[in-house]
């Protein structure tokens, strides 16, 4: 028998067994209900992984088969790619992002390939993404559009990683075993490159060919017989006389104010100048010129480039307000051509801003700014935000004329106060051959008109609105009135009366003591008040108007009695107002209060609303001593009055006017009905940080762009520049996309060279003289225009410079050397420029001038040039018509060029001038002649062959076919 303890000892152990067992099962069980869950949700999320859409594996596909074509490496339609994770997340223009993760709907990208509207779908060609494949899309995108990093097949460009945007630094100028050649550093670097492609420079072109070159080069005129004879005998008394000769030629040539005009038209024809405005209409700018001599003049002073460009942008603030032309060079709807409504005017001033910005960054960095109208620049680091950056800072800007001022404006402003004076002085003693007054108010009588007799006729001039004289004979008085008792219309109006002593002295003005007193006053503050009556001052805003209708009266007082002669009276010595006029009025003087009539309106013809007054002054009744002295003085009279009022208006200048700028958004595909964000001046991000406040005055918006254009850490300025000046010597540039330095440009022919001239132009104080200074006189200019058929295998058109390029001059040099052998040329400069054709702007029926004479016979450069219309002889020969910036012309041979040259009126003309000047310069034999000819024209003598051919043209036709021959053969024509 157990013992109890034993007994409960073991069925606890019993018991602990069986709860060790429900234990485990209850763990056990949920264990596997646990277990099942887990496998349950892994199978599910397996499968749905399994199921979800994979950009390499799904959707690369189809982008590839149905959308690379269009928006993939090589073709970007509406600035989307979609090979490319950033570039499709960005989208295309105007559309914002293609791809909203998470949501199909929203995404431009799905909704134009699920477009059932067969004129958005896309692809726009072939059929349409299956509906699979349309699912798939919509999957991958609700799903969170994922696109892994470093799948894509292609790299983006980094857009900064461009020459042209790189820091500008001066590499070391190359040494060669043929240095001897060299004369300077351009000869060092262009050597190097021939070398490196197994080249050799072209032999020493002679020192004739060099000064007909240069001389043709820099004033676009060939030298004379003088300076060909002078400059060969310089060059024949030793080597190093002859160095010095080379380079007193290019300082005389660059001294030469003709240098000014022909490069003043290499410059405008990059900002496309023009004296009409364009468009349909296409109307005059009568006051577009003074930019035009602005050009020049800054040129043939050397004024430093930098300077140049910030008295183009801000020259109002820098004493040169003509040089703001640049800023509205460019076409330009007039009021009256744009429409009414609000949004047609927002649009039309959006295009003259976008003119604005073209032009400077074209003329200046070399850039297509203005691509990022609508969208970001689709090859270059420029965004439409830049873009609206740049436009405010312009966006006080109107096209408009300006006056000018200057020093010389103002002192011919003081200069019109002492004229005014002698002006004054002149009509005193005008007034001394008045006719006396006759009065008869008392019985208000007129002689009749009818009347037989003309001693009955009215003898003085009907009363004018301007100037009126009433000459008396000398009375003492202390006191005196005039009382109007008719006008042409409403109360009367005077606006300045003067009483003049016996000693010349006017004794009514406010100044000398004497007082007023009136009828009764109209007064508008500072424009009609009694007080303006005598103070000296003339016009309508400082005169006195009576408070009844067509009558009124002024009395003045003097300090003391004085002896008076004439009274000088008008309503507006301006001449702007005609109404007011007192037509009936008498003039009366007191001693002691007793009043008596000196002069009145009977005795003048009568005033007769619409018909002629005739002449204010007549000299019918003065003996021949005294009209001889009335003519000369109202001649002086004229002649002063002219000065005074040009002095007064100011020359006007189409050179922009400047008010509050707008404000300027980002505009959504460029629309000016879908503004964005509000946008501050600022320059473009990829070369520049300058950003200015929006409240940031016109001015200062203007001087902050033009300081960032000209700073040393700009890279294109001066690259751009440099480059224009070397393609003016050499007929292309090192970048033959002189306007476009861009991505979409060329790449530079001598990258080095380039560079060291840019940073040499900086470091010279910015002096385009100096860099032409350099280039014609180095080697590379000096060569030979000699075929090397091994070199032209290998570069074919001499971008390398294994030769001198020739080229045909352009086509305002042909007509300026036309009619400068001719004798012809009218060297006169400044101002308006002369027609080439029969009116000066308008819609059409532009009739072109073929004869010429006086100013017709200037330089080209000084025409008035129509815009979209080219001269009628000369512009065949690739002269552009101010449409679209001409940075660099497009040489073309036509037949049209050899009609034009060979039987316009014009060549007929000169060849007729040109042998009249050889006969004259030559002896009367024939062979003379022919020698003459060829030394004004080529500046040499003919061969033996040319003369026995000459002499049998000239003795069967005339000299005058030998002329044209000359101006016709490419030795006149081109560059040698």
């Amino acid at each position: 028998m157990c013992h109890p303890s034993q007994t409960v000892l073991h069925q606890r152990a019993c018991h602990s067994d069986e709860f060790r067992k429900n234990l485990f099962g209850k763990l056990m069980h949920r264990f596997l209900a646990l277990a099942s869950i887990f496998i349950i949700q892994f199978t599910g999320m397996f499968f749905a992984f399994a199921d979800a859409a994979d950009f390499v594996r799904d959707v690369r596909p189809i982008l590839q088969q149905h959308c690379y074509s269009c928006h993939g490496p090589e073709s970007q339609k509406s600035g989307l790619r979609l090979d490319i994770k950033s570039a499709a997340f960005k989208g295309g223009d105007g559309w914002g992002p293609s791809l909203v993760a998470g949501n199909a709907n929203e995404s431009p990208l799905f909704e134009l390939v699920a477009s059932d509207d067969t004129g958005s779908r896309m692809p726009p060609e072939g059929d349409r993404l299956s509906a699979d494949k349309v699912r798939t899309l919509r999957q991958w995108i609700d799903e969170g559009a994922i696109w892994p990093d470093g799948v894509d097949l292609a790299k983006l460009d980094d857009p900064l990683d461009h020459w042209s945007f790189k820091p500008l630094i001066a590499p070391e100028v190359p040494e060669t075993r043929e240095s001897g050649w060299a004369r300077n550093a351009i000869d060092h670097f262009v050597l190097a490159h021939l070398v490196d492609q197994g080249l050799t420079p072209a032999a020493e072109a002679d020192a004739l060919t060099w000064l007909r070159r240069v001389t043709l080069d820099l004033t676009g005129l060939p030298p004379t017989v003088q300076e060909v004879t002078e400059f060969l005998q310089q060059v024949g008394c030793g080597a190093n006389r002859g160095d010095a000769a080379y380079s007193a030629i290019v300082d005389r040539l660059l001294q030469s104010p003709r240098y000014g005009e022909r490069y003043a038209q290499h410059w405008l024809d990059v900002v496309r100048y023009a004296d009409t405005h364009g468009f349909e209409v296409n109307t005059e700018r009568p006051n577009a010129w003074p930019y035009r001599d602005y050009v020049i003049d800054a040129f043939n002073r050397d004024t430093p480039y930098d300077r140049f460009i910030e008295e183009q942008i801000v020259g109002d603030a820098l004493g040169s307000d003509a040089a703001t032309g640049f800023l509205v060079t460019a076409s330009v709807l007039l009021p009256g051509q744009i429409g009414k409504d609000a949004p047609s005017i927002r649009s039309a001033r959006q295009d003259s801003l976008d003119e604005i910005v073209n032009n400077i960054s074209q003329s200046f960095l070399g850039l297509s700014v203005g691509c990022a109208r609508c969208h970001d620049h689709k090859f270059d680091p420029i965004s439409a935000r830049d873009y609206y950056g740049m436009q405010a800072f312009v966006a006080g800007v109107e096209y408009a004329d300006r006056e000018m001022h200057s020093l010389e404006s103002e002192a011919i402003k003081k200069e019109a106060d002492s004229l005014r004076q002698r002006i004054i002085e002149i009509e005193q003693r005008l007034d001394e051959f008045e006719p006396l007054a006759q009065p008869s108010f008392a019985s208000r009588e007129r002689p009749k008109l009818d009347d037989q007799s003309t001693d009955l006729l009215p003898q003085r001039a009907t009363v004018f609105p301007s100037r009126n004289v009433d000459r008396f004979e000398p009375v003492r008085a202390k006191q005196l009135r005039f009382t109007v008792l008719a006008t042409n219309s409403l109360e009367p109006c005077i606006d300045e009366l003067e009483v003049f002593d016996t000693a010349g002295n006017n004794i009514a003005l406010s100044t000398v003591g004497t007082t007023f007193k009136t009828s009764g006053d109209n007064i508008t503050p500072d424009r009609h008040e009694p007080r303006f009556i005598h103070d000296g001052e003339y016009g309508n805003s400082r005169s006195w108007m009576s408070n009844q209708l067509g009558e009124g009266w002024v009395e003045l007082t003097f300090a003391e009695e004085r002896e008076v002669c004439h009274v000088v009276w008008g309503r507006d010595r301006t001449g702007k107002f005609q109404d007011r006029l007192a037509i009936e009025y008498r003039i009366e003087i007191a001693r002691d209060e007793a009043w008596s009539i000196v002069a009145d309106s009977t005795d003048r013809r009568p005033w007769v609303a619409g018909t002629d007054p005739g002449p204010m002054f007549t000299l019918d009744r003065l003996d021949a001593d005294e009209k001889q002295t009335a003519k000369r003085l109202q001649a002086e009279k004229k002649k002063l009055a002219a000065k005074i009022k040009t002095a007064e208006r100011g020359q006007l200048a189409f050179s922009g006017s400047f008010r509050k700028p707008d404000d300027i958004h980002l505009l959504r595909r460029g629309d000016p009905e879908q503004p964005q964000e509000k946008v501050v001046p600022s320059v473009l991000s990829a070369i520049g940080d300058v950003t200015l406040s929006s409240d940031t005055a016109e001015q200062d918006r203007r001087k902050a762009l033009a300081q960032w254009l000209v700073s040393p850490e700009n890279p294109l300025t001066a690259r751009v520049m440099v480059n224009r000046i070397w393609q003016w010597h050499f007929g292309t540039g090192f970048v033959d996309t002189p306007n476009d330095f861009g991505k979409n440009g060329t790449p530079p022919s001598h990258s080095e060279l380039l560079d060291w001239l840019a940073v040499e132009f900086m470091q010279s104080g910015w002096s385009i003289k100096q860099m032409h200074r350099m280039v014609v006189l180095s080697s590379t200019y000096r060569q030979s225009t000699q075929y090397n058929a091994n070199a032209a295998d290998v570069d074919a058109e001499a971008r390398l410079l294994w030769r001198y390029p020739s080229r045909r001059i352009e086509a305002e040099a042909i007509r300026d050397c036309m009619l400068a052998v001719s004798d012809r040329l009218n060297l006169r400069v400044d101002g308006p420029g002369f027609n080439l054709f029969n009116q000066r702007g308008g819609l059409s029926g532009f009739t072109p001038i073929e004869s010429f004479t006086g100013d017709g016979l200037r330089r080209m450069v000084y025409s008035h040039k129509v815009r979209r219309e080219r001269d009628a002889v000369f512009g065949a020969f690739d002269c552009p018509d101010a449409g679209q910036s001409a940075a660099r012309r497009i040489e073309s041979t036509t037949p049209v060029q050899a009609l034009n040259l060979l039987n316009s009126q014009f060549t007929i003309e000169q060849a007729a001038a040109f042998a009249i000047r050889t006969q004259t310069e030559a002896d009367n034999d024939v062979k003379s002649q022919i020698g003459q000819a060829y030394w004004v024209a080529l500046n040499r003598q003919p061969s033996e062959d040319e003369v026995v051919d000459a002499e049998s043209v000239v003795r069967k036709h005339g000299l005058e076919t030998l002329c044209r021959a000359l101006f016709n053969c490419n030795e006149f024509l081109f560059l040698p």
